[in-house]
């Protein structure tokens, strides 16, 4: 019993700790470069990949969600999403562009476990580097610097498109539909996965929404989350999607990470040697994000969003002249 105490009360201490530095070190979001910015910070102290492993992104517990391993939890979710977006029976040298691909953890699964040809692309030159730090040479998966809102591949260009959490990122959602398509040959497949919120065209938000929001928000630089609605509504406006925008929510499968997220903590002590104070008071200043983010989704304010595409057969021609209608009502726009 006194051990027990003795464990809530040195958590409830870390608690108000990592509370205090949360709110003496108030973060806003700025534009993309501040997203840059911060993937490069949290790649170069090394503290996300001690306890996130090769993925940062959430796991996949199951449905119903039963207790796993964080670490494989994650690896499954790559599994996951490519039996859900209907890859697993596409041909070795399948390529694949992974958008916002991270440190390479999905890219390198796709390329070693399923024999596609992957290119990796991220907004953040110290996720390129230990990416390629981190794939061996017979793996056949390449990284590069790229924006997604404006990518320098030519049209048509891959038979597979796939992102993870990549787009709470985007400033431009419609942007980043018609890129994603664009790159992709027609009867590619696009599959997406990313953090959502509630469609405030059916319930607003409302009360202690806003604050919560606004948080999630400023703290691990997004502009805005989409809707499911939303981004599905995005994705069939470019026009170059055949029939429909499949879509799922996996908000309960994907739940049970957040709090893991912080037990990892709890569990990985050496953390604290690894990294020392400062490195600790890093991770501690995380912790309320987690919770509100464990909160929104636990709420519905947030949901885990599926997307899935099959791209229109059309001609390049066609291709082109959409992307250059599109260029032309951005500059118009801006």
């Amino acid at each position: 019993m006194n051990l027990l105490l003795w464990a809530l009360s040195l958590a409830l201490l870390l608690l108000v700790v990592g509370l205090a530095v949360y709110l003496l070190t108030p973060r806003t979001y700025e534009s993309s470069s501040s997203v840059a910015q911060s993937y490069d910070d949290w790649t170069n102290d090394g503290i996300l990949e001690f306890y996130w492993g090769e993925h940062i992104h959430l796991g996949h517990y199951g449905s119903p969600p039963r207790r796993k391993n964080f670490i494989q939890s994650k690896h499954d979710f790559v599994h996951e999403m490519v039996k859900w977006g209907g890859l697993e029976t596409l041909p070795p040298e399948t390529t694949v562009l992974d958008v916002g691909c991270g440190i390479g953890g999905s890219s390198r699964i796709l390329a070693k476990e399923y024999g596609f040809a992957v290119t990796g692309i991220t907004i953040s030159p110290q996720q390129v580097r230990r990416a390629q730090e981190l794939t061996p040479p017979d793996v056949n998966a390449q990284f590069q610097v790229d924006d997604a809102l404006n990518l320098s591949f030519p049209d048509a260009s891959f038979d597979v498109v796939w992102s993870i959490e990549a787009g709470p990122h985007m400033p431009d959602k419609a942007r980043y539909a018609q890129e994603m398509l664009r790159v992709l040959k027609p009867g590619g497949i696009l599959v997406v996965a990313d953090w959502n919120q509630r469609d405030d065209r059916q319930v607003s938000l409302k009360g202690w929404e806003r604050p919560v929001m606004k948080q999630l928000l400023d703290q691990w630089s997004h502009p805005a989350f989409s809707s499911i609605e939303g981004f599905a509504e995005q994705l069939e406006a470019t026009g170059l999607v055949a029939d429909q925008v499949i879509t799922t929510d996996w908000t309960q499968e994907t739940l049970p990470a957040w709090f893991d997220s912080i037990w990892q903590g709890i569990v990985r002590p050496k953390g604290l040697l690894k990294f020392g104070l400062v490195g600790f008071i890093k991770s501690l200043r995380e912790v309320p994000t987690f919770l509100l983010m464990r909160l929104a989704f636990g709420a519905g304010l947030c949901r885990f969003g599926m997307f899935r595409a099959v791209r229109v057969a059309s001609s390049n021609a066609s291709i082109q002249s959409e992307t250059s209608e599109q260029n032309n009502h951005n500059l118009v726009s801006s």
